[in-house]
């Protein structure tokens, strides 16, 4: 079987629409609610706000976006992959760069109804450092941790 070539390339705004339409769906999937902000607000905050403090990097794959991350040395402050190419290691790939590019230490939060995401995170090193809801969902969250290993 020929494996489709995914492709890791910074965000640049042609992809605005294919990766907030990817987010908006995995996020729903992920915590069972609908996304509180319009989709040209959500266009905004990932091409002008989330680009200020964070590297975003997409997922392609035959040059169509099935991941998007953002993380600066310090922290993931988000990560989605696609519903339809989830559990094919593009999470992994992402997150595998964010770790190369850090300063040893990163946190990121998702939320308690995410058990895929927490499975994921804990698998790849991530250990629990918090709890709170301190998100414009108002749902419970958890915080998590990773350290280089020395």
């Amino acid at each position: 079987m020929n494996q489709h070539q995914i492709i890791i390339t910074p965000y640049h705004p042609k992809y605005a629409e294919q990766t907030v339409s990817m987010w908006r769906d995995s996020k729903e999937q992920a915590i069972g609610q609908k996304e509180i902000h319009s989709f040209e607000n959500h266009v905004y905050f990932l091409n002008n706000l989330l680009t200020e403090q964070f590297q975003i990097d997409v997922a392609l794959m035959d040059e169509k976006v099935v991941g998007v991350i953002a993380y600066n040395k310090r922290e993931i402050n988000q990560l989605y992959i696609h519903i339809d190419y989830q559990g094919k290691g593009i999470g992994q790939i992402l997150l595998d760069k964010a770790k190369a590019q850090s300063s040893g230490r990163l946190t990121l939060y998702t939320f308690e109804v995410n058990k895929k995401a927490q499975r994921f995170y804990e698998k790849h090193g991530f250990n629990i450092i918090g709890r709170g809801h301190e998100n414009e969902e108002n749902l419970p969250d958890i915080q998590y941790e990773w350290i280089s290993p020395k």
